[in-house]
């Protein structure tokens, strides 16, 4: 079977999409899935962390929505492709093929007032025709199921729920770590990264040694001053903001958290604090269900916008043994749910045998 993917997400710097499609291909060139499948990626650049053994398609353009939805389809029409596999939302609308499109979580429809007013409607406009005309549609979660279902009149028949894998990150002992507290991903409106660093600072200001790093580009809107609100504190270099980071910087920094936060109100999934979980890093999440649908027991649930709910969970995931202690406990059974392989397997099976 001859299946074409749209691989836009692993030019140049990766994040969230790019990791996924780059563990998928991953573990189907270690699979031998190529020697019953002929993969053709099609990129709008040279690809960045790609296995080589697949054939790339080069096209001509930038990365957006022209490219994906004119010049793309043709090219693909032209390799008489059986399937195509849109593994970020969206699907060209004009290829007339079977297509699966990945969706990870419809914030853009559920809450609108989170995006820029054609970011929005491009957003909903595209994932919902991509979504009705797909053969399948691939997410992350059960809560995510409901939302596409609900939001995008998928019906939930047609919606394969597929958990990416987590990176393994070898985690240190807990004596080597620093009192580091960490935050990985996007900064979204919906994450509250201003009332993290709110509450960290009461906590650094009792305890001398602890700080604060957190790694994510800015793409919030309406748009927050994350170094405004660092200045406001006047702790020094113990907040420090890195908009991007490699891979190796990124597991360096696991490494020596001894403490994860994620405040976010609205996930698909959560995937970074699954990896702080799988580098042994408690985290501290806002209770919500696709907090607890993904951790399960494995964090420190505190309400949604309690500042000091927060600073107090912050204090516990960093200083308190019994704390970390139980939360660390259940990671192995939640993170047994995250396995790269079976993902690779599964989705593979609606992408390449439909049912």
């Amino acid at each position: 079977m001859r299946i074409g993917i749209d691989a836009r997400e692993i030019v140049g710097q990766s994040t969230g999409v790019g990791r996924y499609l780059s563990g998928l291909l991953t573990e189907w060139a270690a699979s031998g899935a190529r020697s019953s499948h002929e993969f053709l990626l099609y990129t709008h650049a040279p690809l960045s962390s790609a296995p080589p053994q697949f054939e790339t398609r080069l096209l001509p353009g930038t990365s957006g929505t022209w490219w994906q939805q004119v010049t793309l389809p043709s090219a693909a029409r032209a390799d008489q492709l059986d399937v195509f596999f849109a593994p970020q939302y969206t699907a060209p609308i004009l290829l007339n093929m079977p297509t699966v499109v990945v969706i990870y979580d419809v914030s853009f429809a559920a809450h609108p007032e989170w995006f820029r007013t054609l970011e929005g409607l491009r957003l909903r406009t595209l994932s919902r025709i991509a979504a009705r005309r797909a053969r399948s549609v691939i997410t992350i979660s059960e809560f995510s199921r409901r939302e596409i279902a609900e939001h995008l009149g998928v019906p939930e028949s047609r919606i394969n729920v597929i958990p990416p894998g987590v990176p393994l990150r070898a985690p240190s002992s807990a004596s080597e770590r620093e009192a580091r507290l960490l935050y990985v991903g996007s900064i979204f409106n919906r994450r509250h990264i201003l009332d993290l660093i709110r509450a960290f600072a009461p906590v650094a200001r009792r305890h001398p040694d602890a700080s604060l790093d957190i790694v994510g580009d800015n793409r919030s809107y309406p748009f927050e001053d994350v170094v405004a609100a660092i200045d406001r504190e006047q702790l020094g270099n113990r907040i420090r903001w890195h908009q991007y980071v490699t891979d190796e910087q990124l597991t360096d920094l696991y490494s020596r958290a001894r403490g994860f936060a994620f405040l976010s109100e609205y996930e698909g999934l959560g995937m970074t604090p699954l990896e702080a979980l799988a580098a042994g890093v408690p985290p501290l999440l806002y209770d919500t269900p696709i907090a607890r649908e993904s951790c399960r027991d494995a964090a420190l649930y505190v309400p949604v916008g309690g500042i000091d709910a927060v600073s107090s969970g912050l204090e516990r995931i960093l200083f308190d043994t019994a704390t970390r202690t139980a939360i660390l406990g259940g990671a192995r059974d939640t993170l047994a749910r995250y396995d790269w392989r079976r993902a690779a397997r599964e989705t593979l099976e609606v992408v390449a045998f439909p049912r």
